[in-house]
């Protein structure tokens, strides 16, 4: 039995792969192939009989390593420039402005049609209104610069601001000056433990000869993640500073306080760290989309109730977001498309207080919304492909 488990992870895994390399050429987010093939297999074992343990509780933590990673890896990529001042700005606006809109559109219609509570239909809408970097990020690779860029700033700082609204609403019953001001502290102090602990863990990838250093970093990232998390702070910050750290360590190299990092040595370890960033962020990636989509029901993806109100959700996304780009004097295609919902949405879903929860907010709108803003996005770059050529 473990031998037909190893047989059956490694060939998906290796399918998987496949759909990765294959991304570029045929525009089709890999994760919308992880999610057939997940689905797939889930058919298979129903045919033939096969009986798994239920995988559900699974999938929390399996998401929250890949949100982690898929950030660090994006923020490695991000280069610190007075030229990017201008693309960085339009990101952060856009993220914000539009999560924000989105957030209380949704919010709205909940309390007017269906008589929901203000405050509870905002903490039910929030999920809807952040743009996954886990779909994002890889599905823009193969895209030019300024949009691959742009996808990247975007979607990292979606998935930040996105966390950081959520957790605002569901800790603070009263929303007051008092609110904002607990909210400005605990921004302080993670940017204070986000900065010792980057220093940190740059003096130990510098000065460490052990042949084992990636591994130990990756822990204690997500050793102080999830403790500053469970601690109601904004942990999301930690990963984009030190990545961007080290990531523009060489642009740093300037100040005479770089040099204790002995640069030189540093900057061919950040190359290493980088891929095997990029490496491991794929396995974890590949995992949490198959798991999910072998936990898909037909039937949650064909239940005409929440269809509905997925089709509603997923027309104020692209109006919203159309009205951003036009805003913001950006190009429409495919930027209009690459509004994917997924990993983090389907995290914050399950992480609504059970006080809070609204019947309608169910798992089929969840998987849904995330197929729905998946498969357009496949078909605007694939559109914007032909166009192009």
């Amino acid at each position: 039995m473990s031998a037909l488990i190893i047989l059956t992870i490694c060939s998906l895994l290796l399918i998987a792969y496949l759909f990765d390399l294959s991304a570029s050429k045929t525009k089709i987010p890999s994760v919308v192939l992880l999610l057939l093939l997940g689905w797939g297999v889930k058919q298979i074992t129903m045919v033939a009989g096969i009986s798994l343990p239920d995988l559900t509780p699974i999938l929390p933590g399996l998401g929250t390593i890949g949100l982690v990673l898929i950030v660090l890896e994006g923020s490695l990529e991000l280069e610190l420039k007075k030229s990017k001042i201008a693309i960085v700005r339009k990101s952060f606006i856009g993220a914000f402005l539009s999560m924000l809109v989105l957030a209380f559109a949704i919010a709205v219609i909940l309390f007017k049609f269906k008589g929901y509570p203000l405050e509870q239909s905002l903490i039910n809408a929030i999920p809807f209104s952040v743009i996954s970097s886990a779909i994002a990020i890889p599905s823009v690779r193969s895209s030019q610069e300024s949009i691959r860029e742009f996808a990247v700033y975007e979607s990292s700082l979606s998935d930040i601001l996105g966390v950081l609204f959520f957790n605002f609403m569901t800790i603070n019953t009263v929303i007051d000056l008092n609110a904002f001001g607990n909210f400005g502290l605990q921004i302080l102090v993670m940017f204070v433990i986000s900065l010792a602990t980057t220093v940190g863990l740059s003096l130990f990838l510098s000065k460490v000869d052990h042949h084992i250093r990636f591994i130990p970093i990756i822990l204690v990232i997500l050793l102080v993640y999830e403790t500053t998390h469970e601690l109601k702070l904004p942990s999301l910050i930690f990963i984009m500073i030190f990545g961007l750290f080290l990531g523009n360590l060489e642009k740093l190299s300037q100040y005479k306080w770089t040099r204790h990092f002995r640069p030189e040595v540093l900057d061919k370890e950040i190359n290493k760290f980088r891929e095997f960033v990029s490496e491991i962020s794929f396995l974890v990636r590949a995992l949490f989309f198959m798991l999910f989509g072998y936990l898909i029901k037909s039937s949650d993806i064909l239940n005409l109730r929440s269809l509905s109100w997925a089709l509603i959700i997923v027309s104020l996304i692209f109006l919203i977001r159309a009205i951003q780009l036009k805003i913001s004097s950006l190009p429409l295609r495919p930027l209009l498309f690459i509004a994917p919902r997924g990993l983090i949405t389907i995290l914050l879903v399950l992480s609504i207080p059970a006080a809070q929860q609204i019947p309608l907010i169910n798992y089929s709108l969840m998987i849904q919304v995330v197929v729905l803003t998946s498969l357009i996005m496949m078909a605007g770059l694939m559109f914007s492909s032909v166009k192009k050529e």
